[in-house]
C-alpha cells in the first residue's frame, strides 16, 4: 500500500499533500489546517467510504478503505477520518444512514459496555475515545435485551471529559446517561463487540503501519543530511544498524497490517481466521511502533524530540494507536484463549493458507 494504486488513495494523496503537511501543521499553532482539510476529504466523500451510496456514503470497498486508512497514516493525519469511517461502517451493518460532518465509535476498548434500557435509552461509560470532542454524533454499538443494537446518537446529549493521548489528540470519556438515540436498529445476527474491536484494530494497525513507512523515510533523509566528524551520519556503522531495524520493523508492521486488512476484505465473517489476522496484527504493530519510534529518535538525537521537528507527529501518534480498540497486551490475552480453546493444531492450518 505504499503507493497508490485506486482513485480513492489517489484521491487522499493529493489532498494530504495539498493540505495536511506535517511542516506546515507542525508549525500552526492556531489549527487553522483543520477546517480546510475536512472539507476537502468531505467533499471527496472520503470520510463515508465504506458507507453505500444508498445510506448517504460513498459505498468504497473494504479493501479501498483500508488502503486509504494506511495513506493516512503516512501522514499522521490528525483529524477523525478514521473514526468516522468505523462509524460509518458500523452505522451501516444496520441499515442506518450516516450524517454528514465528524463522527466516532462507542465503544473503543473492549471492557467498556453501553446498555439499551428497557424503554429505548442508552446508558454506560466508554473511555479512551479518539475525537470525541471534535464529533457531533456517536456510532454505538450497546447491548439490549434481545443482542446487540446499533444507535446513532447526537454527542450534543452526552457528558464528554477531555483527555490526551500522548499524541496529544484527543481521547476522552464519553458518559451516556439514559439518552435517547436519533436512531437505534439491531445489529445483524451474531454480530457482537469483538467484531468492532477487531475493526478498529486493523485501521489502528494500518495507520501505525503507514506512521513506520514515514519514520523511516524521515530517519534515512535526516542521516543523509547531518555530518559528524567530517561525514554524514548514514555512514556509521551504527546508524546504518539502526536504520536496518528500523526498516525491519516497518516492513513487518505493514505485513501484517495489509495481511489482516484482506483477511477482512475477502471474509464472509468474522471467523477465526479473521480473529487470528487481526489480533495478530494489533500485535506486531503495536510492538513495532514502541522499537520503531525509539530507533527513529535514536537515529535523529535530541533534535527528534523538539516541537519543532514534525518526527515527533509520527512517533507519539503510533504510540497512542497502540491502545485503540484494545492494546497488545489484551489481543495478545485472547489470542492465547482461542489457540487453547481451539488447539494449535486445528488453528495452523488457517496460517499456514494464508
Amino acid at each position: 500500500m505504499a503507493e497508490s494504486d485506486n482513485i480513492v488513495v489517489e484521491t487522499a494523496e493529493k489532498i494530504f499533500a495539498d493540505l495536511a503537511d506535517p511542516q506546515t501543521i507542525n508549525n500552526d499553532k492556531k489549527d487553522s489546517w483543520q477546517a480546510p482539510l475536512w472539507q476537502a476529504l468531505s467533499e471527496a466523500g472520503l470520510p463515508l467510504a465504506w458507507v453505500p451510496d444508498d445510506l448517504g456514503g460513498s459505498g468504497a470497498s473494504l479493501a479501498d478503505g483500508f488502503a486509504l486508512l494506511n495513506a493516512a497514516g503516512r501522514f499522521a493525519v490528525a483529524v477523525p477520518l478514521a473514526e468516522t469511517m468505523l462509524a460509518g461502517w458500523l452505522l451501516a451493518q444496520a441499515k442506518i444512514a450516516s450524517p454528514e460532518g465528524e463522527m466516532t465509535v462507542l465503544p473503543a476498548s473492549p471492557k467498556d459496555r453501553i446498555t439499551l434500557d428497557a424503554d429505548g435509552a442508552l446508558s454506560g461509560r466508554a473511555r479512551g475515545v479518539p475525537f470525541a470532542k471534535a464529533a457531533k454524533h456517536f456510532a454505538v454499538l450497546a447491548q439490549g435485551k434481545d443482542g446487540a443494537v446499533v444507535a446513532l446518537v447526537d454527542a450534543g446529549k452526552a457528558r464528554i471529559e477531555s483527555g490526551l493521548n500522548v499524541g496529544y489528540d484527543h481521547s476522552d470519556t464519553v458518559t451516556l446517561d439514559k439518552i435517547q438515540p436519533v436512531t437505534v436498529k439491531p445489529a445483524p445476527k451474531g454480530f457482537e463487540q469483538t467484531h468492532l474491536m477487531l475493526m478498529g484494530g486493523v485501521a489502528r494497525s494500518l495507520q501505525i503501519a503507514g506512521a513506520l513507512e514515514s519514520m523511516l523515510d524521515i530517519s534515512v533523509r535526516y542521516s543523509n543530511e547531518r555530518v559528524a566528524f567530517e561525514k554524514k551520519i548514514s555512514k556509521f556503522q551504527a546508524v546504518q544498524h539502526n536504520l536496518a531495524r528500523l526498516a525491519g520493523e516497518s516492513a513487518a508492521a505493514l505485513a501484517a497490517a495489509t495481511s489482516a486488512a484482506d483477511a477482512i476484505a475477502n471474509a464472509k465473517a468474522f471467523d477465526d481466521e479473521v480473529y487470528l489476522e487481526a489480533a495478530s496484527a494489533k500485535i506486531r504493530c503495536a510492538e513495532a511502533a514502541e522499537k520503531g519510534g525509539s530507533i527513529a529518535h535514536q537515529v535523529h538525537g535530541a533534535i527528534g524530540f523538539t516541537m519543532e521537528h514534525i518526527l515527533h507527529r509520527y512517533s507519539l501518534r503510533a504510540l497512542a494507536w497502540r491502545d485503540d480498540f484494545g492494546s497488545e497486551s489484551h489481543w495478545a490475552v485472547e489470542l492465547g484463549k482461542l489457540v487453547a480453546k481451539r488447539g494449535a493444531d486445528e488453528l495452523w492450518p488457517l496460517v499456514a493458507s494464508r
